[in-house]
C-alpha cells in the first residue's frame, strides 16, 4: 500500500512538472519572458506612493532584488553602471497585494461553480490558473492570498511552487489549500443518493478538525480558512456552521503550527463566532452589525469584504447595473460596510477574484471608492502597506530600502483618480520587469 501510493504521488509529481512545462512553452512563445534583473536600476516618476503618501519629484533605486534608496532623486542621485528607466506622468507604487483570490476558479458567466469542481478536471484547471497567475501579475499584484483552491485539493500549492520556481510568472502566493467545512454544509450537492466532491475538505469535532487543519499544513497551507457559516439547503439563508469551540480548536491549532486562520463569514453570529475564536480576518461580511464589527475591533480582526463579488453576481443574474434597482443583497451590503467603517476597523482589500476575471483584481478597489465612501488613498493604503501589516509581510507593501523591489507604474495619480490603477505601465517584481504589453 506504501509502495503504491509513492508512485502515485511520483506520478502526480511529474505530471504536473508536464503540463507546467507545456503551458509556460505556451504563454512564453506568446509573450517575451521577463528581463533579467539589472545590478542597479534607478527609476524616475513623476511621484513615488510609499504606501502612506504621495511624494511628487521621488525617486527609487533598485539593486538586486531589493529597494536600495528612495528619495528626492537629487538626493538619490544616478550610480556609476545604473540603467536609469524614465517614467514621466506615472506614479511608482509598492507592487499591490490581492487579499482575495481563487486562481483555480474563472468567472460564474462562462462555468458555473458547480460544474468548475464537478466537470473540469484538475488538469485543465491547473491550466487555466497559470493564465490567472500572469493576468494577475501584469495587472500589478506581485502577491496575493488565495483562499481556497474549491474542489482542486492542493494544486495551489504546486501552482505556488511553480512560480517560486521562475516556472511560470505570477505573484507571491500565501495558499489556503483545501478550507474547511462542516460536514453537509458546503456544496455541489446533487441528489441525496448520491456522493459527490466537495469544494472543501469536511471536518467535524475534536479529533476530525484538529487531523485536517494538520493534513492541509502538512500538504502546504499558508494559511487555514474556514467557513464560519454558509447555507445548509439550497434556498436557505446562510447560518452558522461550526460550534464556537470547534471554532477555537481551529485557530489553536493552527496558531500552534504559526499560521493564521481566516473565516467565511456572513451572518452575525457566524462572524461573531470567529472574532471570539481569534481569526485574523473575515471575509465577506455581508450582515454584520454594529455590535459584531466593535467586536472584531476589539479583538484585532480585519474585514475583507469582497464587493465586488456580489456585484459581479448579481450581474450574472440579471441586474442591469445603473438601469435597474439594486438587488436587495447590494443594499445590505452597503449598509455592512458603512457600520465596518464607522467602527473604525481595519479594512483588507480583495475582491473575491475568480467570481470575477483575473487580471481585473482593481474591480474592489474601484468600487470601494465609487460606490462604498472610500477615499482613493484609504483603499491604495490599505492594499500596500494595509495589506502586508494584516497578512505579517513586512518586506513588502512600502517602498523602503531593504524592501523587496515589488514594485508598480501606472499612468497617472490612484491617490487622486483609483482608476489609474488600470493604466499599468510597469510591473516589477524582486528587481525583475515583465513586459505588461502596454
Amino acid at each position: 500500500m506504501h509502495f503504491s501510493l509513492n508512485l502515485t504521488s511520483a506520478f502526480y509529481r511529474l505530471s504536473f512538472s508536464a503540463l507546467l512545462g507545456v503551458v509556460w512553452g505556451s504563454v512564453t512563445a506568446q509573450n517575451p519572458p521577463p528581463a533579467p534583473a539589472s545590478a542597479i536600476v534607478l527609476l524616475r516618476p513623476a511621484a513615488v506612493f510609499d504606501g502612506e503618501a504621495l511624494h511628487p519629484g521621488w525617486a527609487v533605486l533598485v539593486e538586486g532584488d531589493k529597494i536600495k534608496a528612495v528619495g528626492p532623486a537629487a538626493q538619490v542621485g544616478t550610480p556609476a553602471g545604473a540603467r536609469t528607466l524614465e517614467l514621466p506622468g506615472q506614479t511608482l507604487l509598492p507592487g499591490l497585494i490581492e487579499g482575495h483570490s481563487h486562481l483555480l476558479l474563472h468567472p460564474y458567466n462562462e462555468t458555473s461553480w458547480n460544474d468548475q469542481v464537478l466537470q473540469e478536471s484538475q488538469a485543465l484547471r491547473v491550466a487555466r490558473a497559470t493564465a490567472h497567475a500572469r493576468a494577475t501579475l501584469l495587472a500589478g499584484y506581485t502577491t496575493a492570498r488565495d483562499l481556497g483552491t474549491e474542489g482542486a485539493d492542493y494544486a495551489d500549492v504546486g501552482l505556488k511552487q511553480a512560480i517560486d520556481q521562475g516556472f511560470i510568472p505570477g505573484p507571491r502566493l500565501l495558499v489556503a489549500t483545501r478550507a474547511l467545512v462542516a460536514t453537509g454544509s458546503y456544496g455541489p450537492k446533487l441528489s441525496v443518493d448520491v456522493d459527490v466532491p466537495q469544494g472543501a475538505q469536511e471536518a467535524d469535532g475534536v479529533d476530525g478538525i484538529v487531523r485536517a487543519v494538520r493534513e492541509q499544513i502538512g500538504k502546504g497551507a499558508d494559511i487555514v480558512k474556514v467557513y464560519a457559516d454558509y447555507r445548509w439547503g439550497k434556498g436557505e439563508p446562510s447560518r452558522p456552521t461550526f460550534s464556537q469551540e470547534e471554532l477555537t480548536l481551529i485557530v489553536q491549532t493552527a496558531k500552534g503550527a504559526g499560521r493564521p486562520v481566516v473565516a467565511h463569514a456572513s451572518t452575525p453570529e457566524g462572524m461573531r463566532r470567529a472574532a471570539l475564536a481569534g481569526v485574523e480576518t473575515i471575509e465577506h461580511g455581508d450582515a454584520g452589525t454594529t455590535e459584531v464589527f466593535k467586536l472584531m475591533k476589539q479583538r484585532g480582526v480585519a474585514l475583507c469584504p469582497t464587493v465586488a463579488a456580489g456585484d459581479a453576481i448579481s450581474q450574472y443574474q440579471g441586474w442591469k447595473k445603473g438601469l435597474g434597482p439594486e438587488p436587495e443583497r447590494l443594499q445590505q451590503k452597503r449598509l455592512s460596510v458603512q457600520a465596518f467603517r464607522k467602527s473604525g476597523g481595519v479594512l483588507v482589500v480583495g475582491g473575491d477574484v475568480g467570481v470575477f476575471r483575473h487580471g481585473e483584481n482593481s474591480r474592489e478597489a474601484e468600487l470601494l471608492v465609487q460606490e462604498y465612501g472610500y477615499s482613493a488613498l484609504e483603499v491604495l493604503q490599505a492594499q500596500t502597506s494595509g495589506n502586508a501589516r494584516v497578512f505579517h509581510l513586512p518586506d513588502r507593501g512600502r517602498i523602503q530600502p531593504g524592501l523587496l523591489a515589488d514594485l508598480v507604474a501606472v499612468e497617472g495619480d490612484p491617490t487622486q483618480q483609483i482608476t489609474a490603477l488600470r493604466q499599468v505601465r510597469l510591473v516589477m517584481k524582486g528587481g525583475v520587469s515583465y513586459p505588461t504589453d502596454k
